[in-house]
């Protein structure tokens, strides 16, 4: 069956469009936060061209939040509260994606996220204060 499948792709030039849409986007791509999903996963609203704009799903680099659905009741209280912090940080709603790649799961990439306004990495600054005029990484 793979072998049909990739016969079909190569015949129809499929192939270079699945390497390519492989490569990474190095960015920087400018995005409006939709809504934060859980502590490592958001959704953004990014302009493609003039009155086109695509909405998808952005898991944070290098991030591995607790999650919602946890197995016990102390891993949900702390995913709630990777949520709100993260929410928190995102608050202005304007975020830089960097280094764009294809998740494991469908529908969904995984970038570096990036504001002015805030920092949400441990290696940028020490509990996660804000730093005035700095850019600041979420991976």
């Amino acid at each position: 069956m793979s072998c049909l499948c990739a016969l079909l792709s190569s015949l129809l030039g499929l192939g270079a469009v699945a390497a390519a849409a492989a490569e990474p986007l190095p960015g920087p791509v400018s995005a409006e936060v939709v809504r934060v999903i859980d502590g490592d996963t958001i959704e953004v609203r990014v302009r493609v061209w003039l009155g086109q704009f695509v909405e998808t799903r952005v898991r944070l680099a290098d991030i591995d939040a607790p999650e919602l659905r946890g197995a016990c009741a102390g891993e949900t209280a702390l995913a709630q509260r990777a949520l709100a912090h993260l929410a928190d940080l995102l608050a202005t709603g304007a975020v830089t994606l960097r280094d764009i790649r294809y998740g494991t799961f469908a529908g969904r990439v995984v970038a570096r996220v990036e504001t002015s306004a805030l920092c949400a990495h441990p290696s940028c600054c020490s509990a996660h204060n804000p730093r005035p005029g700095a850019m600041a990484a979420f991976a």
